[in-house]
C-alpha cells in the first residue's frame, strides 16, 4: 500500500490540510519595538584553555557584539587560578582580519590594568581582565579573530596550551578566544 494512501487511512482529512499561522508582533508597533534592538549584545563565549596546569581561561565578553570601522569593543575575560606562576606573564592579544587582508593589531597587557601581576594570582581565584580593541577607521573586513594567550616579554616564553584538542588555537599555544562580526557603514 503506498504511503499516501495508508495517511488518508489513518489520519481523517480535515487533519491533512495546510496549516497557516500568522506570526505575532505584524501591526502593533508596540511589539515591533521590542523586537528592534539599537545594539547588537555582547558576545559571551565560554572556553576552557588551560595553560600549563597553572590558569583556565574560563569565558569571555565582547561589548558590543559587533564592532564598526573606527569604534571600539570591551573584552572582558575570565582567569580561574589553577596553581601559582612563578613569572609574571603579558597577556598578549592579536587581533586578525577573519580573511587575513589587514595587517595584525596588537593588543599586549599587563593583567588586570596592571593592578595585578600574575606572580600574585591565588589558586581558586578568578582574575578578571578587561581590555579594549580599536578597529580602524576604512578597515573593510568581515569579521575579527581575537587570538590570546600568556607571553613572558624577557624570555620570550609562552605559557604551553595543555589541551590543544578541547578548544580552538593555533598550535602555538595561541588561542581563538572569538570572532567578532564587523558592522559595514
Amino acid at each position: 500500500m503506498r504511503r499516501s494512501t495508508l495517511l488518508a487511512l489513518l489520519v481523517p482529512a480535515s487533519l491533512l490540510s495546510a496549516c497557516i499561522v500568522e506570526a505575532p508582533g505584524g501591526s502593533n508597533p508596540n511589539e515591533r519595538r521590542q523586537a528592534v534592538v539599537t545594539q547588537v549584545p555582547p558576545l559571551s563565549v565560554k572556553n576552557g584553555a588551560n595553560f600549563e596546569d597553572k590558569v583556565e581561561l574560563v569565558g569571555a565578553t565582547v561589548q558590543p557584539g559587533r564592532i564598526a570601522p573606527g569604534d571600539a569593543a570591551r573584552v572582558t575575560v575570565y582567569f580561574k587560578v589553577l596553581k601559582p606562576l612563578e613569572e609574571d606573564y603579558l597577556i598578549f592579544v592579536h587581533v586578525e582580519d577573519a580573511e587575513g587582508r589587514m595587517e595584525r593589531l596588537n593588543a599586549d597587557h599587563k593583567p588586570a590594568g596592571g593592578l595585578y601581576p600574575t606572580t600574585q594570582w591565588k589558586p581558586g581565584e578568578t582574575v578578571k581582565d578587561e581590555f579594549s580593541i580599536l578597529l580602524p577607521s576604512g578597515a573593510s573586513s568581515r569579521a575579527l579573530n581575537l587570538w590570546m594567550g600568556f607571553w613572558h616579554p624577557e624570555t620570550d616564553a609562552r605559557l604551553q596550551l595543555k589541551n590543544p584538542d578541547a578548544v580552538r588555537n593555533d598550535g602555538r599555544s595561541r588561542i581563538l578566544l572569538v570572532q567578532v562580526p564587523v558592522e559595514q557603514r
